[in-house]
């Protein structure tokens, strides 16, 4: 039985057996089409970097000129997305010849431009995905024991050393913000040595460190045979991880905005913030006994607080507190306007965000696997994860690369809602 002949959209042409055969599949396999609404969005963004360029060509003007920087990669990923499409098709118009020579050629070259377009059409959709407002920033990594009763506080403690190792292992800088045990587990220490802890601050100090660490925060859930466990049972629990915005000592960065400003995400009003010291408590020498050197600050429209003492200085904690009060504060607004913006928009989101209370990885050790349940990878070799090790960073290129099409899903999503809404209601009442 032949086949029927197969029409090139390119040129109309009736093409050979064989040819379209190939150009079939080639089409089939590609994954280069970019949705028509996120091209509608490049295209418009190019034309506004076009007459911003021609604007600054004449007068200069700091306010445009960040604009236009902003679009540029847009601008260049959109010619470039262009020039590949172009390439495509006149390939795909060769193979409608009646030169065999050309014929064969088009299909030597075919799928490797299929490939060039596959990898611009995702650099114009990262283009095109806004950018993170604390990307750049440093970060602070929180770690609080859930579910799981002691043995979540020592699996606080592995967590906490795994980042330490892993910050170790890729150059970052480092600095414990807040290490305290819990007081009411003794002497008592966990399967690998960990002490209890009740809650820990750790300072990622490098300018881009938050977009570094982001897709870890959630609950991390461990499976494992407690030390004082004697009929071998694997027991479940879990420790909460969150990754809040930092900032360095002398202030907030230009890109997030000065926490002095009434309308940046840091900006607490020293009138809401109730101020308490009190006795550190634990280790610390007669010092700590006879000077109130803890603080604990309560934002009082949230009732957000925070409690420091781990140095002997009250100024020091003070700093450190109001620091890590900000830190949460900020965290808390953006999420409260994604939380808007995913009501606004379509469901694409919703159904993807990752909150506080989800289950977002497993560490069980008895079957020595870690599986991240968003990106769906499973990796063997536990003992190296907890080491901070190349299997850990695989897992965390994992998350990253869900968060880019997660990121890519919500910008169409944002996209498809916002030209729905500047319709008029009779256009949109007839679809």
């Amino acid at each position: 039985m032949f086949a029927a002949p197969w029409v090139c959209r390119s040129c109309s042409q009736l093409l050979p057996r064989a040819s379209a055969q190939f150009l079939r599949r080639a089409s089939t396999n590609s994954h280069a089409a970019l949705p028509a609404i996120l091209l509608q969005r490049a295209r418009k963004l190019a034309t506004e970097h076009a007459q911003l360029s021609t604007s600054l060509a004449s007068s200069y003007d700091t306010k445009t000129a960040k604009r236009a920087g902003e679009l540029s990669g847009v601008a260049s990923a959109l010619k470039e997305w262009e020039a590949a499409k172009a390439a495509l098709l006149e390939l795909e118009g060769l193979l409608g010849s009646d030169d065999a020579e050309l014929r064969d050629l088009a299909e030597d070259d075919l799928e490797a431009t299929n490939s060039q377009l596959d990898a611009v059409a995702r650099k114009l959709s990262m283009a095109l995905t806004p950018k993170h407002p604390f990307t750049e920033m440093p970060c602070l990594i929180e770690f609080r024991p859930g579910p799981g009763g002691l043995e979540s506080r020592f699996f606080t403690d592995t967590l906490f050393g795994m980042y330490q190792k892993y910050c170790g292992r890729k150059g970052y800088r480092t600095r414990v913000v807040k290490y305290e045990l819990s007081d009411n587990a003794g002497d008592a220490s966990g399967s690998a040595g960990e002490s209890p802890v009740q809650e820990a601050v750790l300072e990622v100090q490098d300018a881009g460190s938050y977009e570094a660490f982001r897709g870890e925060a959630g609950m991390h859930r461990v499976q494992r045979v407690p030390a004082t466990e004697k009929s071998g049972r694997t027991h479940t629990s879990a420790t909460a991880v969150w990754v809040l915005p930092s900032f360095p000592d002398g202030g907030a960065e230009e890109s997030s905005g000065d926490f002095d400003d009434p309308d940046s995400d840091f900006y607490i009003n020293p009138a809401d913030v109730r101020a308490e010291t009190m006795r550190a408590r634990g280790a610390g020498g007669q010092h700590v006994n006879k000077t109130e050197s803890a603080i604990r600050l309560t934002h009082l429209p949230t009732g957000t607080t925070v409690s420091m003492q781990d140095s002997r200085s009250q100024q020091r904690n003070r700093e450190y507190a109001w620091r890590l009060l900000r830190s949460r504060i900020a965290q808390q607004r953006r999420e409260a306007r994604e939380e808007l913006a995913r009501q606004l928009r379509s469901s694409v989101l919703s159904k993807a965000q990752v909150t506080r209370g989800d289950k977002i990885r497993t560490y069980n050790y008895q079957q020595d696997r870690c599986t991240d349940h968003r990106s769906g990878v499973d990796v063997h070799n536990l003992p190296d994860v907890l080491e901070g090790g190349e299997t850990l960073d695989r897992l965390m290129g994992s998350v990253k690369e869900w968060l880019a099409e997660t990121d890519i899903q919500a910008a169409i999503a944002e996209e498809e809602a916002t030209t729905a809404q500047a319709e008029p209601k009779g256009k949109r009442a007839k679809k």
